[in-house]
């Protein structure tokens, strides 16, 4: 499993370097890929893992902005710094004019033409893109192009 290995090593250079921000993060991304192992009874694939960090980088995003809302401009900082990290172990994100294209491609390989057909592109677009863009950014595309 790479991820775990790549984890491990991460582990250790952060603990030699003292980084507790870093190493706890690392510890908590490796505790979620070994929980989602043994739920899932087998070794994980690399499409597992990226479902796993991706879905660690959902929730930090996501409480990020509950405290930027609410002002709590301490765990902001602390967020931030974790979403970066998660972000290390993340393939690069695609940009949105990369995710307008892919869409375009979907919706005219789909022969999607109205929102009725948003289930039919999402489901045949999510997997070109897993880990690699923002799930509300491509849905918001997808909408954006059968509107038109």
């Amino acid at each position: 499993m790479a991820r775990l290995d790549e984890l491990n090593q991460e582990m250790k250079i952060a603990m030699k370097a003292k980084d507790k921000e870093k190493l706890s993060t690392i510890r908590m991304l490796k505790s979620a890929l070994q929980t989602e192992q043994i739920n899932k009874g087998e070794e994980l694939t690399e499409e597992d893992e990226l479902t796993v960090l991706s879905r660690e980088k959902k929730q930090r995003v996501e409480s990020l902005n509950e405290f930027k809302a609410a002002g709590r401009d301490d765990l902001v900082l602390k967020l931030e710094r974790e979403i970066e990290i998660v972000d290390d172990y993340l393939p690069a994100q695609l940009s949105e004019e990369e995710v307008r294209e892919i869409v375009q491609d979907t919706v005219e390989q789909t022969g999607a033409s109205s929102m009725k057909d948003m289930g039919k592109v999402m489901g045949a677009l999510m997997p070109k893109v897993k880990g690699k863009a923002d799930g509300n950014l491509v849905s918001s595309i997808v909408k954006e192009e059968l509107n038109k």
